[in-house]
């Protein structure tokens, strides 16, 4: 696809009628922002899979500390795991968490406790390689730090820290000590 300047826009409108030109500033967003939306992905949305030791402890850490919610989860059989290449002969029960309703990112948990599978060491992020940590926005740093409270779950390091402009960052483990990132803005209590 040919990519044109806006400065080259800018100078054919200039030439053109006031009502030419109204007619062109709606297009040229619509233009624009349809061209940001090319991409080869069907949905702008990213699932993680995570594999942990006890799938009922990991649900209550993501729904009572973090604020997920639980949503429809999905079976997968042993012989479908194994044509995937995902799983070698165990059958899996997933369940999905979601930050909000509808279409957006989900986080698919499973565990195969005959598996014996090994917990990496994670004393920090830069320990193992893979993915090493979610980041998760929140809207009020103070309604989510109550929540890790009451659920029993402490920040590590020196957080919450402020990171500057308002911007507060907590971090936490989850119960496989896995890293977790809270980010937003610390709300006055009323």
């Amino acid at each position: 696809m040919k990519s044109t300047s806006f400065p080259s826009i800018r100078r054919a409108l200039s030439s053109l009628p006031l009502l030419t030109l109204c007619a062109a500033a709606a297009f040229v967003p619509a233009r624009v922002a349809a061209a940001e939306n090319e991409s080869e992905f069907s949905k702008a949305i990213i699932d993680l899979g995570m594999v942990v030791s006890d799938a009922g402890k990991t649900a209550q850490f993501l729904t009572n500390a973090i604020g997920f919610t639980e949503v429809k989860g999905f079976s997968v059989t042993p012989d479908l795991g194994r044509k995937i290449g995902l799983v070698d002969g165990y059958a899996a029960e997933v369940r999905v968490f979601a930050l909000t309703e509808g279409d957006g990112t989900r986080l698919k948990v499973l565990s195969f406790p005959k598996a014996g599978a090994k917990t990496p060491e994670q004393k920090f992020i830069h320990s193992t390689l893979g993915f090493r940590y979610l980041t998760l926005y929140v809207k009020d740093m103070s309604a989510a730090l109550a929540r890790l409270k009451k659920a029993g779950v402490p920040t590590i390091g020196e957080t919450p820290l402020d990171l500057g402009g308002g911007t507060m960052i907590a971090v936490v483990r989850d119960p496989d000590g896995n890293f977790v990132e809270l980010i937003g803005p610390m709300k006055a209590k009323n």
